[in-house]
């Protein structure tokens, strides 16, 4: 959700600028700018749309002299996404140009204040009011003037900033909106997210809560809210832009679906040494007294937790309920040091995770954090973190994020089981046995499935789904059905199959469309049953069943198939075949696959 990037060097900034911001078009945006400087003067550029009407305004940056600046990319907030509310914002008297991700809460009465002292605004934005402040407060001394306007600012920013007077010069502002800076030779930068750093540098600074960044070509000096100087440490990404490239696919998503035995092996591995999973960070006593879990997330880490639930009370015999952060955190949650609250996020920095673990801290959880990016503001709040090491993910629907953080419950659960001895010897080896199976049963997944494009061709044109299951199976409708409307725009609706009978059922009629989960073998017959019921309303059924199920012909339409797996991790093969479902409905129906429209990969603000 929204992408900023600022570069101080010797080479020409724009084009830098300019490549920074295309890979940050996976994160969601709707308007993007840059703002270079050239001695004295401030040139501003922006635009609506996407990035490549930018790059054909400053012909890929060619017109814009001057070897410092920042960029934007824009996801509405305040005012409609056009020419004038794009980033950067400038101050009335063009001393300084402002880019921002956020939201500045209390932005009306400052803007009320500055119209009071005489201060214009041309936007609809919150960011503007940045730009004067500024202006208002600067006295010839730059960190003076940044200290002073963030002191007055409420909500989550991160801010780049130059000023007309300071050449060569840009100041990086982080409040609850992640910003990291790049270290290099002779040039440094800023970005919200590193993979618009690791084609120019993979040294990395995190900025915490607070901080202010003051760059130039030379140096880095960093200060805390209270204007003190401090030393930060310099971390080293492991990942090269490679990576964060299509590798040959026609889409970002299809290469991480495809990616996903990689990633899960990689997740898994290098946990398990001599058949024992080994958390080395989690001591033994850290699950002494806990009396409850929660799993808090939003969107598919959501719905990664509510997979996580089944496996972690089956296994551990401890109550766990799973919370969406945006609702934890505003209905006065019942917690003490007694609870054990799990946060998942793929980029750690989701603002309503990140409040929802605050919140839980206040109150004397003890907290795990379940995260893919190193050094993000959940990770570094959580008392342990378990990377899911799956790689940078472009697309902003989630495949690989998603199944790795399955995979990581899972590991996690039969960990915790056997510190609370709640698990026999045989029964973890036999689990850890199944976990090491993940990467190929996802791989049999997928060689089963090469028809599935088939399958979008004669689904397509259906505009209304739905998806049922019946435990675990459910969990995985849920992600499933979620995969299916963000990136084909078609509505779906997942119900645990039991529910039809109360309601949904209503809506079920000639050829309407029903995608019926058939993997949770216990409760199999029962979803023949949920299926007959359909079915006698005219629903068209497409199956999802293990492999070599031949009973499931008889009542399905259509169906695909997963291999047969340990119950407790099924979910990771099972959500194969309906992410690929997904995107070829979506290649089908013409959709922008990998930034599907109103969505961002990192949700940033509330």
């Amino acid at each position: 959700m929204c992408g900023i990037v600022g570069f101080a060097g010797a080479q020409p900034a724009a084009p830098i600028l300019l490549d920074g911001l295309k890979k940050l078009e996976y994160r969601g945006y709707d308007s993007a700018g840059i703002a270079v400087q050239d001695g004295g003067l401030i040139s501003v550029v922006k635009t609506r749309g996407v990035i490549k009407n930018l790059c054909d305004k400053t012909d890929n940056g060619s017109t814009l002299s001057g070897t410092s600046g920042i960029g934007h990319t824009r996801w509405a907030t305040h005012g409609a996404p056009d020419d004038v509310n794009a980033h950067p914002h400038v101050s009335n008297d063009g001393m300084f140009a402002v880019v921002h991700n956020g939201i500045i809460e209390n932005f009306a009465v400052l803007k009320d204040e500055l119209e009071k002292k005489g201060y214009r605004f041309e936007s609809q934005t919150d960011t503007e009011i940045v730009a004067n402040l500024l202006d208002l407060y600067y006295k010839g001394d730059l960190l003076e003037a940044v200290m002073k306007t963030v002191s007055r600012l409420d909500g989550s920013y991160s801010l780049g900033v130059l000023c007309a007077e300071h050449p060569g010069k840009i100041v990086a502002v982080r409040e609850k909106s992640p910003l990291i800076l790049g270290v290099g030779v002779k040039e440094n930068y800023f970005a919200s997210d590193v993979t618009a750093l690791v084609a120019h540098t993979r040294n990395v600074i995190y900025l915490d809560d607070g901080e202010v960044a003051v760059l130039t070509a030379d140096s880095i000096d960093i200060y805390n809210a209270s204007g003190k100087k401090i030393e930060k440490s310099t971390s080293r990404v492991i990942w090269d832009i490679e990576a964060a490239e299509k590798g040959g696919y026609e889409h970002f998503m299809l290469k991480e679906i495809m990616e996903q035995p990689r990633a899960i092996l990689s997740t898994l591995e290098p946990r398990i040494k001599d058949g024992r999973i080994v958390l080395d960070d989690i001591p033994d006593s850290y699950f002494d007294g806990v009396q409850r879990i929660i799993i808090t997330a939003c969107g598919s880490a959501y719905y990664a937790g509510c997979v996580g639930r089944y496996v972690i009370e089956k296994l551990c015999r401890i109550p766990v309920t799973v919370e969406l952060a945006s609702e934890l955190r505003y209905h006065d949650p019942i917690i003490d040091e007694n609870t054990l609250l799990i946060v998942i996020s793929q980029s750690g920095e989701t603002a309503d995770t990140i409040a929802a673990l605050r919140e839980c801290k206040e109150r004397g959880a003890k907290s795990l954090a379940i995260v893919n990016v190193v050094g993000s503001t959940i990770a570094r709040l959580a008392d342990y973190r378990i990377y899911t090491w799956a790689g940078p993910e472009i697309a902003v629907a989630t495949t690989k994020g998603y199944t790795t953080q399955v995979a990581v419950l899972g590991l996690f659960a039969v960990f915790a089981a056997d510190k609370l001895g709640r698990i026999t010897k045989e029964r973890y080896a036999e689990l850890i046995g199944e976990l090491l199976k993940l990467p190929s049963k996802v791989q049999r997944a997928v060689d089963l499935n090469s028809h599935i494009s088939y399958l979008a061709k004669r689904y397509a044109s259906h505009r209304d789904v739905f998806f049922i299951g019946r435990n675990i199976d459910y969990a995985v409708a849920l992600e499933g059905s979620l995969k299916l409307k963000e990136i084909s725009y078609i509505f779906s609706e997942p119900y645990a199959a039991g529910e039809l009978k109360h309601g949904p059922i209503a809506l079920i009629e000639q050829d309407t469309l029903v995608i019926t989960l058939c993997c949770y073998d216990e409760l199999f017959e029962k979803t023949l049953s949920n299926i007959e019921q359909v079915k006698a309303r005219g629903a068209t059924v497409l199956a999802v069943a293990h492999e070599g199920n031949g009973k499931i012909f008889h009542v399905a339409d259509d169906a695909v198939f997963v291999p047969d797996s340990e119950p407790l991790f099924a979910a990771v093969p099972e959500i194969i075949p309906l992410q690929l479902f997904a995107y070829y409905i979506a290649k089908e129906n013409g959709c922008d696959i990998d930034k599907p429209k109103n969505l961002a990969k990192s949700v940033t603000v509330e």
